[in-house]
């Protein structure tokens, strides 16, 4: 959202969600760290004096946020030549409850309360860029529960979403023992990002019945209604297939996901 244009995206999202007949899920962040220095000012976004780039990128969505909703905002001209309705015009294409199936990427805690405040969905991925000490999968619960609480506090009318990622292999094939055998005894790592610590989630490998234990004591994963699978995109459709059927036939029946 450093790089966007409020106004413009929410054209772009209106349109696409009415292509698509209401099923646009929008997930937008501030960014992850980037090769380019300020890269963002190269499109003419720059943060007020004393601001952050990650201030205005919130100030960036909370404007979208707004104008989703298709309250009018924009004087209408007075010419003849564009007969318009009553009152203030709002972004076209309009798309009614868009605002609704917006999400948001939040690395911290912090910012998942900010997101629930705003009525925007939760995102959570297998990063975070704050170490307390705990394990992965406990931080991001805490993170979703104080997203929820948030979400309470601002008595928003719909319910929320939460999303959580993690990379999870069965190991049911000769290739999948030599891909991934190794991961079967990777933990959380702890790491420099932004000059901060930050903490890793594992990646889950192993034989089916090992992930279905494993998963089950999954704080973050128990506390979300939905999972998003990483997958490795560079070994191929087919073998990315693999894996998500074998996650269908001898993981998720086991753990109640649907």
């Amino acid at each position: 959202m450093r790089y966007e244009n409020p106004l413009y995206m929410a054209e772009d999202a209106g349109s696409a969600d009415l292509i698509s007949g209401g099923r646009l899920q929008l997930g937008i962040s501030r960014g992850s760290p980037e090769q380019a220095v300020n890269g963002y000012e190269h499109f003419g976004h720059v943060p007020q004096e004393g601001a952050t780039d990650a201030d205005m990128a919130r100030q960036h969505t909370a404007r979208l946020l707004d104008v989703l909703g298709g309250e009018g905002f924009a004087e209408p001209s007075p010419s003849p030549m564009f007969p318009n309705p009553p009152g203030k015009l709002r972004i076209e294409p309009h798309s009614p409850g868009l605002r609704e199936r917006i999400w948001w990427g939040a690395g911290t805690r912090a910012t998942a309360q900010w997101a629930g405040e705003q009525g925007m969905n939760l995102m959570s991925s297998t990063l975070l860029t704050e170490e307390t000490g705990v394990p992965f999968h406990r931080l991001q619960a805490e993170q979703i529960q104080l997203f929820r609480d948030a979400w309470t506090t601002a008595g928003h009318a719909h319910e929320p979403r939460v999303s959580v990622s993690r990379s999870v292999f069965p190991l049911v094939s000769k290739l999948d023992h030599q891909l991934f055998g190794r991961e079967t005894a990777s933990t959380d790592q702890v790491g420099h990002l932004d000059d901060g610590l930050a903490r890793f989630g594992k990646t889950y490998a192993g034989e089916p019945e090992q992930l279905v234990r494993d998963l089950a004591q999954d704080e973050a994963v128990a506390a979300a209604d939905t999972l998003l699978l990483t997958v490795p995109n560079q070994l191929g459709v087919d073998y990315n297939a693999h894996v998500l059927d074998s996650l269908l036939r001898y993981v998720a029946p086991e753990l109640g996901w649907r």
